[in-house]
């Protein structure tokens, strides 16, 4: 056993990294939590990396962000990184106790120590969707990021929508095609998607409800290609949201909790990728296409955007960090699309470049979540 899972006498606070899961999104929660781990300060906080696997089993891991990264175009994975094919980390079960435990089949169980809180850098269902964070809320541990009903309804399109509405915040066309109505009656549902697409035009973009790092989502031009994108995204989520082609820019937002509340980084923008259809999974990842931070909007764009990103991150009740993304219309109105309650920490990724660009650094940035959560204790939010 290596010496990040010793039990540490340092007096340091301990944080559990946990990274991975079960989710379409398993290999960018791996690079997020290697851009992570090498961005905490080991002088103030003491370690231990936890990985889950594609199948749900909790490992202890290597803590090299090296073996963490996307290689040749190749996406890494938990099961390459656990110290053992069949050993597991236990969270405690009991809420007055932290302790976590290790085991291997045919050994006695092995105490790793107290873990103080929990940095989740997991993506999509079970792990960003309200799963994890209510397993910690049992356990007594406390963590970074937005509680079980934020993190809910930020995962799912819908109701992450209605909630946006019913708080006065502008969005854009929707339709959803519950997993029901297309088992039961496809040419029934299809329909829905077709009249949508009549009231608003072709394309529209079909997408799992659930998803996130564009994975499942097509970008559908006519009626012929329609059943094949339904499949492509029910094979991430049966539940399906079909938005109308927003024209405009693509803007984002970034909120952190600080002491006296919620602030908004400078915007960035998204231009539009040549080589991708839309900005995809590909473009996002692999060809590492990059934004605009800050994003060249004027003033009044600015202020616009930062305020409709932190009523949004109060609106759905957040906490810790949002990412907000947004479309500047044409016609100069700003449509809110989506939130992230746990936003890409990759190197490349947005979030942390317009906290950059707004005087935060990574470390700090890293700080700043961990010392919220640790400010906070678990319980109903």
């Amino acid at each position: 056993m290596s010496s990040e899972t010793s039990t540490p006498s340092t007096g340091k606070p301990r944080v559990a990294v946990v990274f991975g899961g079960r989710s379409s999104e398993h290999a960018i929660s791996v690079v997020t939590a290697g851009a992570v781990l090498r961005a905490i300060d080991r002088t103030k906080y003491d370690v231990l990396p936890i990985g889950i696997t594609a199948d749900g089993r909790w490992a202890l891991t290597s803590a090299d962000p090296d073996r963490m990264a996307i290689a040749d175009r190749k996406l890494p994975s938990v099961d390459d990184l656990a110290e053992s094919a069949d050993g597991a980390v236990l969270l405690p079960v009991d809420p007055g106790s932290r302790e976590v435990v290790y085991t291997e089949p045919g050994n006695v169980p092995k105490a790793l120590g107290d873990v103080d809180v929990v940095f989740p850098m997991l993506h999509g269902p079970y792990g960003e969707d309200g799963t994890l964070q209510g397993l910690l809320e049992l356990s007594g541990v406390p963590y970074v990021g937005s509680g079980v009903l934020a993190s809910a309804v930020g995962m799912d399109k819908e109701y992450m929508k209605r909630v946006f509405t019913s708080f006065g915040l502008p969005v854009g066309p929707y339709e959803v095609i519950r997993p029901q109505e297309w088992d039961r009656d496809p040419a029934a549902a299809r329909k829905k998607i077709v009249d949508f697409a009549a009231d608003h035009g072709w394309p529209v973009f079909v997408k799992p409800a659930r998803a996130g790092s564009s994975f499942g989502i097509t970008k559908v031009d006519d009626l012929a290609g329609l059943d094949a994108a339904v499949e492509e995204a029910r094979s991430h989520d049966p539940k399906i949201i079909v938005e109308s082609l927003l024209r405009g820019r693509e803007i984002e937002c970034g909120v952190l909790e600080f002491e006296d509340g919620p602030r908004a980084s400078v915007p960035a923008e998204i231009p539009p990728v040549t080589a991708h259809d839309f900005y995809d999974f590909e473009a996002k990842y692999i060809d590492s296409a990059s934004g605009m931070v800050p994003a060249p909007l004027t003033e009044e764009q600015t202020a616009r955007v930062q305020e409709l990103a932190v009523r949004a991150f109060e609106a759905v009740s957040c906490e810790g960090l949002v990412r907000a993304d947004f479309f500047l219309l044409d016609s100069g109105e700003f449509v809110i699309n989506e939130i992230n309650t746990m936003p890409g920490f990759t190197p490349i990724s947005m979030y942390p470049r317009m906290w950059q660009e707004s005087g935060v650094s990574y470390p700090e940035l890293v700080d700043r979540l961990l010392q919220a959560a640790l400010r906070r204790s678990t319980g109903l939010r």
